[in-house]
């Protein structure tokens, strides 16, 4: 997609009402070091240092909507 197209539809989508069906979902993200390669199967081993949880599935769709400068509800 040429980027004044996408610019046309971005400026289109600002004026539009947007309705989502779909599931709620939370994303987990955890985060920490490698520090070997398991020797039963050929995985890493993680030291976790943290977490991370953000919506996901439909719940992500309000904060790209507004990410995107398109008015929500």
């Amino acid at each position: 997609m040429k980027l004044d197209r996408l610019e046309q539809i971005l400026e289109r989508a600002a004026s539009r009402r947007i309705t989502v069906i779909g599931d709620l979902m939370l994303d987990e993200f955890v985060w920490g070091k490698v520090g070997r390669i398991s020797p039963e199967a050929p995985v890493p081993v993680v030291e976790v240092t943290g977490e991370s949880f953000y919506p996901g599935g439909a719940a992500n769709v309000p904060g790209t909507c507004e990410n995107l400068s398109i008015a929500w509800p």
